[in-house]
């Protein structure tokens, strides 16, 4: 099993970037697929994005598309999410996970770091 511990949140205008990261220790990183989601105060955890083993392979909410990249340092056991053009709408606690499996079932989480991004 892995422990993902997210930083690099905070508050940012309207249009501004941010760039999370997560730092993965535990179990072989390469094994597991990554991702991030999102939730929003009264609202069910979404998806955002999500990264193939070694990262040759990435997906995309189709509300961040264009807007967010995710990519990985497999290397150093990282994993990051870059934030251009940030909406109100972002605003939400931002969560890394970590998976063996195919698909949005994801196992592993971090404890999230919050996002607010002003108008």
């Amino acid at each position: 099993q892995v422990q993902l511990v997210e930083s690099g949140g905070g508050l940012v205008q309207t249009g501004g970037s941010l760039r999370l990261s997560c730092a993965v220790s535990g179990d072989t990183f390469s094994r597991y697929r990554m991702g991030w989601f999102r939730q929003a105060p009264g609202t069910e955890r979404t998806f955002v994005a999500a990264i193939s083993k070694i990262g040759g392979v990435t997906t995309y909410a189709d509300s961040v598309k264009g807007r967010f990249a995710i990519s990985r340092d497999n290397a150093r056991k990282l994993v990051y999410l870059q934030m251009n053009r940030l909406k109100p709408e972002d605003t939400a606690v931002y969560y890394c996970a970590a998976t063996t499996k195919v698909g949005l079932s994801f196992d592993y989480w971090g404890q999230g770091t919050q996002v607010t991004v002003s108008s």
